[in-house]
């Protein structure tokens, strides 16, 4: 995303327009499903020595702004995207922890039809598909492999 639409997204959602909310913002623009550490080092690979707890309020502030989405697959790390306002859902790797994202279901989906709601007013569904990625699922198995690397 161009500086000038970073800049224009913060004053969108009436934030100050800062150094460190632009690089953080288009570190996770530039780089879907990042995770903290992660965005700490694009952001100082850019701004120079940047705490880890400002880039945490950052990602905070974006988040509870909307320009962000903090993801947390079972077992993994927080993650941050800038795709936002939609009902998107995730792949996830169990191999190698790669995410993808997967557009919502269409069609006949009964598994997010709530059958009881317990009062709960329900606007969001998260469903996360677990699985191996292509390349995981095409890399040899390491326990197939003997100790001079032969496949076994």
């Amino acid at each position: 995303m161009a500086p000038r639409d970073l800049t224009s997204a913060l004053r969108g959602a009436s934030l100050r327009v800062t150094r460190p909310r632009l690089a953080v913002l288009g570190a996770v623009h530039d780089h879907p499903h990042a995770d903290t550490d992660t965005v700490i080092r694009l952001v100082r690979a850019e701004l120079g020595a940047v705490s880890h707890q400002a880039v945490y309020d950052v990602l905070r502030a974006l988040t509870d702004a909307g320009l962000l989405r903090r993801i947390q697959p079972a077992g993994a790390t927080a993650r941050y995207e800038a795709r936002v306002g939609d009902n998107h859902h995730h792949a996830v790797c169990r191999s190698c922890g790669a995410i993808a994202d997967v557009d919502c279901a269409v069609g006949h989906t009964p598994c997010l039809t709530v059958s009881e709601g317990h009062g709960f007013v329900v606007d969001e569904a998260e469903v996360v598909y677990w699985g191996t990625c292509p390349e995981c699922a095409t890399a040899p198995d390491p326990t197939m492999i003997d100790a001079a690397g032969r496949t076994l």
